[in-house]
């Protein structure tokens, strides 16, 4: 069995098999030195501003995550999609914070 993946065994023959899924590891999947990530704001129909947070790299589900803990943190609405986090409203310099907080390197950019 590889035990470089993770696998449910459900039945097996072999009267010597052990699951050893429980003494595996998670490893971290949030690469914080990877990082190039950039915080614009973007101007949306009717004047309507969103927080664009663009160059995560990682997974989907962690950019979700992400996503909604950012959401949370800052009490506003927003979005996940096309691999970047919508924010509602002017929340660059919050967001800044809390990413440099995960250790996350981050930058503003754009005007």
């Amino acid at each position: 069995m590889n035990q470089d993946k993770k696998c449910n065994v459900v039945y097996s023959t072999d009267p010597n098999f052990e699951n050893n899924y429980n003494d595996m590891d998670d490893p971290d999947t949030i690469e914080t030195n990877n990082q190039n990530v950039r915080i614009w704001l973007d101007r949306r129909g009717g004047g309507k501003i969103l927080t664009v947070i663009k160059g995560f790299n990682g997974p989907a589900s962690d950019l979700e995550l992400l996503g909604k803990e950012l959401k949370k943190r800052c009490a506003v609405g927003g979005t996940v999609k096309d691999k970047m986090i919508q924010i509602q409203g002017n929340q660059r310099d919050k967001i800044l914070r809390i990413l440099t907080e995960k250790g996350i390197k981050a930058k503003k950019a754009g005007g």
